[in-house]
């Protein structure tokens, strides 16, 4: 399986991105999708899980300015960035989890960076 994302880049405080992933396999029987980051020096956290589209994890920072997206017909997992903080500065991972409490499968991230 290869995830392949898109999307990252730099970008002023209050601006947006949209960060895409190219997932391989089916997504439509993969039972959890969403994105994970990685700030310099800080473990890696989730920012957004999704199930189906009424059954979904934000990262209580994250909450009311992205939103996570999964497309099954094309096979991609976005994520929708809005009024990007320089906290959110870090490396994002997409992710697939096949199975309930399985593995993961991760991309190679994509950098966002904020700032002025």
């Amino acid at each position: 399986v290869q995830l392949v994302e898109s999307g990252g880049g730099l970008v002023q405080p209050g601006g947006s991105l949209r960060l895409s992933c190219a997932v391989s396999a089916r997504l439509s029987t993969v039972y959890a999708a969403g994105w994970y980051r990685q700030a310099p020096g800080k473990e890696r956290e989730l920012v957004a899980a999704i199930r189906t589209a009424s059954d979904q994890d934000y990262a209580d920072s994250v909450k009311g300015r992205f939103a996570v997206y999964r497309d099954n017909a094309k096979k991609t997992v976005d994520l929708e960035m809005n009024n990007l903080k320089p906290e959110d500065t870090a490396v994002y991972y997409c992710y697939i989890q096949p199975l309930w409490k399985g593995n993961f499968c991760w991309g190679q991230g994509t950098q966002v960076t904020v700032n002025l």
